[in-house]
């Protein structure tokens, strides 16, 4: 079936009009790294937890400007958890887990605004979260829980 002239050129005139706006909001970055406010994009990008969830054993989130990656140590007792991972700058950020010196997990997040979720085991004890991107600059945000 062939579509008379004028319904042929409406039909391209408005796929090439989507083809332009999609283009423009492809390329358009969604955070400035250096510029934004990182309390306020973690609001967005990791909005709290339901009240059945209960509260956040260990939560973060910050800056990297750089490829080295940065960590902290938490007291964590024994159980099981719900970690989640967030990123926004482009590339993959990594969240590696450990406790007593032994990696237990490490997550991957696409760093669109995707949000990564594992369930993790814990012993009991020091527990290190160590956040990495070799996609610099990237924001990150993470927040353990307990499984439900």
């Amino acid at each position: 079936m062939t579509l008379p002239r004028p319904a042929l050129r409406r039909a391209l005139a408005l796929a090439a009009a989507a083809a332009v706006v999609l283009s423009g909001t492809a390329c358009t970055p969604r955070v400035s790294i250096e510029d934004a406010d990182v309390p306020e994009w973690q609001a967005t990008a990791l909005p709290s937890p339901s009240p059945a969830a209960g509260d956040a054993v260990v939560e973060e989130s910050g800056r990297l400007m750089d490829a080295e990656p940065t960590a902290i140590t938490s007291e964590v007792a024994a159980g099981t958890y719900s970690l989640t991972l967030v990123c926004e700058g482009g590339g993959k950020a990594f969240l590696a887990v450990s406790v007593a010196g032994k990696e237990v997990l490490d997550l991957g997040a696409a760093c669109y605004g995707t949000r990564e979720t594992a369930k993790l085991d814990v012993p009991g004890g020091p527990v290190e979260f160590s956040v990495s991107s070799v996609d610099a600059p990237t924001l990150y945000a993470y927040r353990l829980l307990p499984a439900g």
